[in-house]
């Protein structure tokens, strides 16, 4: 039998079935299948940076399932179903591709972005969203939210055009944490607000980089986790726990992967 999107919403509606469904899935609601979908978009990006191809359509399969989730808890509802999310987002994409779908010839990445800009405002405008930041979503990451505020300000002007004032203004806000850091006396409340001025400028330092501060970070940790490995198993190797060795002793581990990397590469 042919693996099909409407065999997917016939399984739904039979999990969410109140005689012969499943208990777990008919106890869910919109609220609570939130923190998977975020779960499942997370190891769909994991699949993608780790190059797992044989792994990506199961993954992408797990996020598909969310949606038809929710399409399954409108239908109940009586608010709107999996034709209705269908039907608006292909009328989203052929509204904001006229340079696609239209009789719209030879248009240039500039027209094509000024375009997209001009009509999601048209958009927000219809929507009563008043601010350029309105729809910018609250449970985003919060690296992410940071980038995604600064890239809608930019594009009304509030944005520095040169590299110089973006790193300058970084290093005024080390300058500010430690300033609070090294007070008579602390305000842990003031370096927690000062912490955040710091980070949201090294988003901006990345967004005028045109690096990714979310994906960056993520594969910081994993550099850090990879090389703390090595730290590890050097230790072990010689046979002495961790907490028994010096600072000065896990720096030497430290540098010694990171030759072995080196080489390696």
């Amino acid at each position: 039998m042919a693996h099909n999107v409407e065999q997917l919403l016939t399984i739904m509606t039979k999990l969410r079935d109140p005689q012969t469904g499943c208990p777990w899935d008919k106890a869910q609601s919109f609220s609570s299948i939130v923190p998977f979908t975020i779960e499942e978009a997370y190891e769909v990006a994991d699949a993608i940076e780790r190059m797992d191809m044989a792994e990506l359509p199961s993954e992408l399969g797990d996020l598909l399932f969310q949606v038809v989730f929710y399409c399954q808890l409108g239908k109940e509802a009586g608010l709107f179903d999996f034709s209705d999310v269908v039907q608006q987002i292909s009328d989203k994409l052929i509204r904001r591709h006229p340079h696609v779908f239209a009789d719209i010839d030879g248009a240039s990445s500039a027209q094509v972005n000024a375009n997209w800009e001009a009509i999601k405002s048209q958009e927000r405008s219809e929507r009563e969203l008043h601010s350029v930041l309105d729809d910018v979503p609250q449970a985003l990451p919060a690296l992410k939210r940071a980038a995604k505020i600064q890239k809608r300000v930019a594009r009304v002007g509030f944005d520095w055009d040169e590299l110089d004032p973006v790193v300058a203004k970084i290093h005024e806000e080390v300058d500010e944490v430690l300033a609070e850091v090294n007070a008579a006396d602390i305000d842990q409340d003031k370096v927690v607000d000062e912490m955040g001025d710091l980070l949201f400028a090294v988003v901006n330092l990345s967004r005028h980089l045109q690096v990714d501060p979310e994906q960056a970070l993520r594969q910081a940790n994993r550099k850090f986790e990879r090389r703390f490995r090595g730290v590890e198993q050097l230790a072990a190797e010689n046979n002495k726990p961790l907490q028994q060795h010096t600072l000065a002793e896990l720096d030497r581990y430290w540098e010694q992967v990171k030759q072995q990397e080196a080489v390696k590469s």
